[in-house]
């Protein structure tokens, strides 16, 4: 199928061929995860941390196979994942559950999922399919921009309006980060940027009440410290209190003490500085661009457009994710309801992130191969 001249390889031999140092960083983080559930429960094993660390042994499973399976397949599937993505998210229009202040979820009977979260790989892979299939000045082109920012508005619109902010402008920024490693000129990311700025004042009134509370409270979160500004308010408090080396494991108070809001979820980093302190930040943010630098460098070696793009988009997304995660916790961004990747509680965002390792694991493995710039890359 894939050409006289392609060596195959058993399973076992993909498997022994995989970077076991990155998927050891990635239980590390899930681990980690599952020890700051179990602390904000309590000390108790349920009803958080055994669901995540079930959660995550799935993911893994899913994560190892997409990293052995052929990398040609994955560039096959990019459009029809957009595709599929896109019309969960038209279902989840009309038939999603609510939950959280938005209509997110699609309820499957067994499991609730979030097409949101799968839609940030499927956008991913669908721009690194489109710009593979081009050379780099086709790719340049103004006549070729319209394809590429139709794949990435049009599902990050449907994200923002369900509401969910922050899911959507993380959609947009792995969009333009792939764009601009096809080569998309500088200028026009600027001219983007540039009529930002006016266009954020005719697009504030259409924004939900407390949508707008969360970018005012940003810019002056003492001025209503016991409404909108309390979740900011705690989270300086427990960051500020957990000192160099922390409080010790169960030990944080804001967190135990239920002051801090979300602390499953996008407020789980606040809980795990309180308790490790500094220290204990350092150590996972070094996890996170350990990882992100390996998808960067494998992006690079790589030989394939569509491989390269991929990874390093992937990556990209990745540093998106925990830069927003993080800064919103210190109150340098606006609460926009980011979780932190393989920690925060959520089982679609688990998923969605080991798909993402998976990828990038599968164009380390297939780095060398030479794929089609046109056609099912099957070929």
């Amino acid at each position: 199928m894939f050409g006289p001249r392609t060596v195959k390889k058993s399973v076992l031999q993909r498997l022994m061929s995989l970077n076991w140092v990155i998927i050891g960083v990635v239980v590390l983080l899930a681990a980690t995860g599952t020890a700051m559930l179990y602390s904000v429960a309590g000390g108790e094993i349920d009803p958080w941390a055994s669901r995540h660390a079930i959660r995550f042994g799935f993911a893994l499973v899913v994560m190892l196979v997409i990293a052995v399976t052929d990398i040609r397949y994955w560039m096959a599937l990019a459009y029809p994942a957009w595709i599929l993505g896109l019309g969960l998210l038209l279902l989840v229009e009309v038939f999603g559950a609510v939950g959280m202040g938005g209509q997110r979820w699609l309820d499957v009977g067994f499991m609730r999922i979030q097409p949101s979260e799968l839609m940030k790989i499927a956008v991913i892979m669908a721009l690194a399919r489109f710009y593979h299939a081009r050379s780099y000045r086709q790719g340049r082109r103004l006549s070729a921009l319209l394809m590429p920012l139709a794949m990435i508005i049009i599902p990050a619109m449907l994200v923002i309006k369900q509401p969910d902010l922050g899911t959507g402008l993380t959609i947009i920024a792995g969009g333009a980060a792939i764009m601009f490693l096809a080569g998309i000129p500088a200028w026009i990311f600027i001219s983007v940027a540039v009529a930002s700025v006016p266009s954020a004042f005719a697009v504030w009134p259409f924004l939900n009440t407390y949508q707008q509370n969360r970018v005012l409270t940003f810019f002056n979160p003492e001025a209503d410290p016991l409404g909108a500004g309390y979740q900011i308010t705690q989270s300086k408090i427990a960051l500020g209190s957990g000192g160099m080396t922390g409080k010790g494991f169960l030990e944080g108070t804001q967190s135990h003490l239920n002051f801090l809001p979300e602390m499953k979820t996008d407020f789980i980093f606040t809980v795990l500085v309180e308790e490790f302190g500094l220290i204990g930040a350092v150590t996972v943010l070094l996890l996170y661009g350990t990882v992100l630098m390996y998808g960067l460098l494998i992006g690079i070696a790589c030989r394939n457009q569509f491989g390269r793009l991929m990874a390093s988009g992937l990556a990209m997304s990745l540093f998106f994710y925990v830069l927003i995660n993080v800064g919103m916790v210190m109150g340098l961004m606006p609460v926009v309801g980011v979780p932190l990747p393989l920690i925060s509680y959520g089982g679609s965002a688990m998923l969605t992130w080991a798909i993402a390792y998976g990828l990038i694991l599968s164009v380390a493995t297939h780095r060398h191969v030479t794929l089609a710039p046109k056609g099912s890359g099957l070929a």
